[in-house]
């Protein structure tokens, strides 16, 4: 038998061969899924098993590319990815024949325009300029009396993205954007990284780890963190993060195999060893001990402090507030996370119930302010899902005074909304560290992409408050914004939230 076998195969030609080995491959495949026990379905039905979990791992492109409306998708349907798109390449951003949203679902906002908009006389038309900056209406740290108070050059700005999350030339490219568009570029927890230090202004950001301003073991370090301010002039303003979005309350682990050298450099901790956030600052417990903890990096630094935190029980805000209109002592500006999730990966039960989404929390959060008579006083930055114009707009009404955009910029530069940023395997080289993945992604060209939606967005937004007949999108009011509960049933946001925007004076 085997001479017989021997002598028949020195008379394959070489396609035989390979048809031979492919047989015995699936020979193999199949004896190993007829003894595995751990799927029955793989057991009973090799092939349609197999099939079926073909499907299931590439369901969310056949949804995405063939299936799924332009309304339908979630976190960002095909109509908003293509406006971020369009206004990225340069293209034309316009939809024609009319909207296929549905105007009377519930929550709809309508933004209305006055009956004269503001514009100059004559046939010149608006004179608002595509590369304008649109300022923030507030400074940073002016009612505490902080040494280097900033004024932010535009009222969109780019959300917290640490290097380890994104890729070395993921965030070169949004830090080069942000330059030429005149943004801040927030850090995100994992430390200032040569990738931020492209020359735009920096939001540095302390996580609970403490990474970049903290000891061998842990604990925060005031010393290192004045050292990093003065080797990094970039960085103007300073956020202490309660919570995040994606994961409220909840700690992270970097892997050790994927802390490198030079992530481990960068966030002071250890190559190799497992990159711990705890799920809560150590430095404070109270309200009196975060005030104190504040102060005492603002009197270092001489830079404005402010808080960044998804919202669920508010007993902690309205001591402080209380506590700071007491003592004219604490934060200088308050970013609001929305609960709509974001850039990190998180357990499926943080991603969807955990903390408030975006415009409950920040009414909430405002309202104690400003019953302490604080909403004059500090900033109000807004997170979650707000890189569109109306959305901004919305958040504005509200009492936002400037927008951070996160997922938007992401795909600006290219993401294309895989949901693979969990996996180390993100395809377009964002939010992976693979080699092989990160090469395709120009940081100089997606820059440039960043730069185009970033102006695109804003001349939107300008559009629309002029047609409002108002030249600052800080002049929008809750009155300005009407809400659908269904058709026939729309409510101001002062009548769905309960409180009145303080108005924000517009200074040069």
């Amino acid at each position: 038998m085997l001479a017989w076998f021997f002598e028949t195969c020195q008379t394959f030609s070489p396609a035989d061969y390979t048809l031979v080995i492919l047989g015995l491959i699936v020979v193999l495949f199949l004896v190993y899924d007829l003894l595995q026990k751990r799927h029955p379905i793989l057991h009973n039905f090799p092939l349609v098993g197999h099939l079926r979990y073909l499907f299931i791992k590439i369901g969310p492109e056949i949804r995405q590319y063939l299936i799924a409306s332009n309304r339908e998708e979630a976190p960002f349907n095909r109509s908003e990815r293509e406006w971020i798109e369009r206004s990225a390449d340069g293209e034309n951003n316009y939809f024609g024949f009319g909207t296929d949203d549905q105007i009377y679902g519930v929550g709809y906002p309508i933004i209305k325009n006055a009956a004269i908009p503001y514009g100059e006389t004559g046939f010149t038309g608006s004179k608002h300029d595509k590369k304008q900056e649109t300022p923030c209406a507030k400074v940073f740290g002016e009612f505490h009396k902080r040494r280097k108070p900033y004024r932010a050059s535009s009222i969109v700005n780019i959300s917290g993205m640490s290097f380890g999350s994104l890729s070395a030339p993921a965030i070169t490219a949004l830090n080069k954007g942000a330059l030429a568009t005149k943004c801040y570029h927030n850090t995100g927890e994992g430390g200032a990284s040569p990738y931020h230090r492209q020359g735009a202004d920096i939001m540095y950001q302390i996580g609970t780890g403490k990474f970049g301003c903290r000891n061998p073991d842990g604990t925060f370090s005031i010393e290192r963190l004045v050292k990093l301010c003065q080797d990094v002039p970039q960085i103007r303003t300073i956020e202490i993060k309660f919570s995040q979005g994606a994961k409220p309350g909840k700690g992270g682990v970097l892997p050790g195999k994927k802390v490198t050298a030079e992530i481990a450099a960068i966030r002071g901790v250890e190559e190799g060893v497992d990159c711990i956030s705890p799920n809560r600052h150590q430095e404070f417990t109270t309200v009196h001990e975060f005030i104190d903890f504040v102060e005492k990096i603002a009197e270092a630094t001489g830079l404005p402090v402010g808080i960044k935190a998804a919202i669920g029980k508010t007993d902690f805000y309205e001591e402080l507030a209380q506590e700071m209109a007491r003592t004219g002592k604490g934060i200088d500006f308050f970013t609001v996370d929305g609960g709509e999730g974001g850039t990190g990966a998180a357990p499926l039960t943080f991603a969807d119930h955990v903390s408030l989404p975006f415009k409950l929390g920040f009414a909430r959060i405002y309202k104690i302010f400003a019953q302490a008579g604080l909403a004059d006083k500090i900033l109000f930055i807004g997170a979650g899902k707000l890189g569109f114009p109306d959305r901004a707009i919305v958040a504005m009404a509200m009492g936002c005074d400037i927008i951070h955009v996160a997922r938007e910029a992401m795909l600006s530069i290219g993401c294309i909304q895989a949901q693979k940023c969990h996996t180390d395997h993100c395809p377009t080289g964002i939010a992976t560290h693979n080699k092989w993945l990160i090469r395709g992604l120009d940081p100089e060209l997606q820059s440039k992409r960043l730069v185009r939606y970033i102006e695109s967005f804003r001349n939107e937004i300008m559009a629309a408050t002029q047609a409002a007949g108002y030249s600052h999108p800080g002049q929008f009011t809750m009155e300005d914004i009407e809400l659908s509960a269904g058709p026939g049933k729309f409510s101001t946001l002062k009548e769905v939230f309960g409180y009145t925007k303080v108005p924000v004076p517009l200074t040069t």
